[in-house]
């Protein structure tokens, strides 16, 4: 590869597949175990409250809290090597769910995979900004955003079928071994950009430290909005994604495969189609004001909530699902707009520690906290609503999206100041190159 150049027009929709692919697989081994939970209960005689642990603050814990030195050392080296390495590891791992002979066993594999999956996304996201200039960039990410999508609606259709006739260990080694052949094609075939390849800004100062990244961050009103509202997003979401499956069982009486193909159909094809949209309209319209970016965030977020209630509202499940549908659709409108916001905003070589910031944030309140507090809502609520409890827990949780609303309508009024004052820099960086 020695005297190779990177061709723009070409090599940035290669790597963009790629980690496409990548965070495709991240997201089918780290979703499997939701299909997976009752049958390995089963079999470990493990109780709820661990199987609770195992999925939730445990490897959101692992998840988040690597992804920063991860990321440090992003910022510093190659990222397509970490990439490599994370998938690696991660899958490997993931085949090593399916020869755990004990909880204990099966929470340090899970534990593994979090760890792995914590080198993924930060310097992928860091090498999209590299590669596509801010006029496309909401695109970009929203396009890599929906891979999380299509990993979630392979998990519950391969993760369905696999355990109902081969079990939930032959179910690991299956969706583990894609990802060790994913992995050779990172590092054997993606060109790590230089950095800064898209803008004026190419020369800097060497990276800093972690405590600087984060007075950066969240010493910039734009940006701490960005991620509070994200967070928010993702509380509501993961909530929503975790506990769908057991109130289709209990309030609609659907069969598990009925809910694997139902929520695989709305989060995959229907929330897909959502999460690549938001970044094409947000791109069409920032050209005319930046801040149409989070004005469509927090519309989106607004609309979510009326239909949301009528979903849980609703006791014949057809026409519950027919409404369902506008929520499936922009709920994910969040996440590719907000990941290039703050890839935008923060200077070069902060931008792969930013993104594991940002995600540290989004996991732990989103992941860690969402299913836990809906949990615990429903209990609450069970001596007054008694097998519909989780049907109000769930209502409850989707009105916070209101919250976040609130966020990026906040972010709307500093974000056209904060691009006119990095447009600035930029100019200023090109001059000094000069």
């Amino acid at each position: 590869m020695k005297g190779y150049r990177f061709r723009p027009s070409v090599d940035r929709w290669y790597i963009l597949g790629v980690l496409f692919i990548v965070y495709v697989i991240n997201q089918v081994d780290r979703q499997i175990m939701g299909i997976l939970l009752e049958p390995i209960k089963r079999e470990m005689g493990a109780s709820d409250t661990q199987m609770g642990f195992l999925v939730g603050i445990t490897f959101a814990l692992f998840y988040a809290t690597m992804g920063i030195p991860i990321a440090l050392l992003a910022d510093r080296s190659n990222r397509r090597n970490i990439i490599g390495w994370a998938i690696a590891i991660w899958s490997f791992m993931t085949i090593l769910c399916g020869f755990a002979q004990t909880f204990v066993q099966l929470m340090l594999a899970r534990i593994g995979v979090g760890i792995g999956e914590a080198g993924s996304n930060p310097p992928s996201q860091s090498m999209i900004s590299d590669i596509f200039p801010v006029s496309e960039r909401g695109t970009a990410m929203s396009m890599y955003a929906t891979a999380m999508n299509v990993g979630v609606m392979l998990a519950f259709l391969a993760g369905g079928w696999l355990s109902q006739y081969y079990g939930w260990r032959t179910t690991f080694l299956v969706v583990g071994v894609p990802g060790l052949i994913v992995a050779l094609i990172v590092r054997f075939t993606i060109i790590e950009p230089e950095r800064g390849a898209s803008e004026t800004r190419v020369i800097e100062a060497p990276p800093p430290g972690t405590a600087e990244v984060m007075r950066t961050m969240f010493g910039n009103h734009t940006v701490r909005h960005v991620m509070l509202g994200a967070s928010m997003a993702a509380f509501v979401g993961y909530g929503m994604v975790i506990w769908l499956p057991a109130f289709l069982v209990r309030s609609h009486g659907l069969s598990q495969s009925e809910v694997g193909v139902t929520l695989a159909l709305l989060t995959g094809v229907v929330g897909g189609a959502g999460t690549f949209i938001s970044g094409r309209i947000c791109d069409r319209l920032s050209v005319r004001d930046p801040r149409w970016t989070p004005w469509i965030v927090a519309i989106a977020k607004v609309l979510t909530v009326p239909f949301t209630v009528a979903f849980f509202l609703f006791t014949d499940f057809m026409p519950a699902l027919a409404v369902y549908l506008i929520p499936a659709f922009i709920g994910g409108f969040y996440l590719g707009p907000s990941y290039a916001m703050v890839q935008t905003l923060v200077p070069l070589r902060m931008r792969a520690v930013a993104a594991a910031i940002s995600l540290f944030m989004m996991n732990i309140i989103g992941l860690g906290l969402g299913p836990q507090l809906v949990g615990i809502t429903s209990d609450l609520l069970m001596p007054y609503f008694g097998g519909q409890s989780l049907r109000y827990a769930l209502m409850v949780c989707s009105c916070l999206n209101l919250w976040a609303a609130f966020h990026f309508y906040l972010v709307s009024r500093s974000l056209g100041g904060a691009y006119e004052k990095l447009s600035l820099s930029q100019a200023e960086a090109a001059a000094v190159e000069a």
